[in-house]
């Protein structure tokens, strides 16, 4: 129903409330997250280009590191749970989707079975920060292979001079030896996984608490400390979250992307000079918050101010809840008897309040996260070489 009252809605109020509707119907954090986070990295990036191999480097690195981020999760996540649920009896297969919490509260004996198969799943979500974090190492490898540029004040087009074979040596080892280490960790990490499907469900406590500690930490560690439970839980848990019985991005996965991605980021930028370090010690943690927190944060205000402007009292709930579109073709309906009016009439009425609720933290994170964080980043990139060229001259 929802989608026969969006089309009759005027543009561009109809385009905008088709874009939010199709992220509310995605999976999870992923698509909504996608087209977000790469509107917001890659697009300022792209018109700040400063050079071909810097556009380059940028479009392979945003594009490749948002798929990574927002799609392989399920994909990985799903994987996983039929090869280690395979042993499982049907009733505890059912129990996998089911939240940590319930499982550690449950006196059910499957539950305390299904525990160590679930961190097993979840130590597979590994490979997504792993991944992006060999991204940044493999950037430096394709700017070297075809660009031929190994220094970032020549890829930044701050200066153009000739680089010397062993700074593009030093930066070729350095990645090599980077996407091997990450390999490494993930084949510990699978050998875990292995050992806690296969033994996990003996009477191992030491088992029983590394299944807690990965799925739960917060949980596990912080019993009688409410905030800080809720805390780690949310954002150190590499447990996937579930959305009709499907493995989904959960918050602690987005979490530990920023985070593992962040030290491949910066040990990369690293190798190809000072500027490049500080102009990344510059955005990513900006960015890096903002993706994690803070566009949840600004939504959250914003809805606050709405609600104490007295506006979109029809969609916003007291939690600060707003309704899908297809609970708003519901309302509008109930509104359209109440007032005698038309259910399209109501209808444009309530999508207005909800594509201004959606939309104002999107063109948000466009226009400041984005633009500004970018445009700003590359400013004083440039400020700071040529502060330092005067200096040296």
């Amino acid at each position: 129903m929802q989608l026969n009252l969006i089309n009759t809605l005027s543009q561009p109020l109809r385009s905008a409330a088709k874009f939010v509707n199709h992220n509310e119907q995605a999976s999870g954090l992923s698509t909504s997250r996608f087209i977000q986070d790469t509107s917001t990295c890659l697009l300022p990036k792209a018109v700040f280009a400063r050079s071909k191999a810097d556009l380059a480097e940028n479009s392979f690195l945003e594009l490749s590191e948002s798929a990574l981020v927002y799609f392989a999760p399920m994909a990985v996540g799903n994987a996983a749970k039929r090869i280690y649920t395979h042993s499982l009896s049907p009733e505890a297969k059912k129990l996998v989707t089911q939240s940590t919490q319930e499982l550690m509260k449950s006196s059910n004996a499957a539950a305390k079975k299904v525990l160590p198969v679930k961190a097993a799943i979840a130590l597979s979500a590994l490979l997504i920060p792993l991944t992006e974090y060999t991204l940044n190492y493999f950037k430096n490898l394709m700017t070297l292979n075809v660009f031929k540029k190994g220094d970032f004040n020549n890829i930044a087009n701050l200066e153009n001079k000739t680089e010397s074979v062993e700074t593009q040596n030093r930066v070729r080892n350095n990645a090599h030896k980077s996407i091997k280490t990450a390999a490494g960790i993930f084949g510990l990490s699978t050998i875990l996984a292995a050992v806690l499907s296969a033994r996990g469900a003996s009477k191992s406590k030491v088992l029983q608490n590394i299944s807690e500690a990965v799925l739960a930490p917060g949980t596990k560690f912080f019993k009688k400390n409410a905030k800080a439970k809720n805390f780690f839980d949310k954002y150190c848990s590499i447990d996937y979250a579930s959305q009709n019985g499907k493995l989904v991005l959960s918050k602690g996965q987005l979490t530990s992307c920023v985070v593992i991605g962040g030290a491949g980021y910066f040990g990369a930028a690293k190798d190809r000079g000072k500027q490049n370090f500080l102009e990344t010690l510059f955005r990513y943690p900006v960015v890096g918050f903002y993706v994690i927190t803070g566009s949840e944060l600004f939504e959250k205000g914003f809805k606050k101010l709405l609600q104490k402007a007295d506006k979109c009292k029809e969609t916003i709930g007291k939690n600060l809840e707003v309704p899908c579109f297809e609970e708003l073709a519901k309302k509008a309906q109930q509104l359209a008897k109440t007032n005698s009016t038309t259910v399209e009439k109501e209808f444009a009425k309530l999508a207005k309040q909800k594509v201004l609720i959606s939309g104002v933290p999107y063109v948000f994170s466009i226009g400041v996260m984005g633009f500004f964080v970018s445009g700003i980043s590359n400013l004083f990139t440039k400020y700071r070489f040529t502060q330092e060229q005067k200096k040296d001259n």
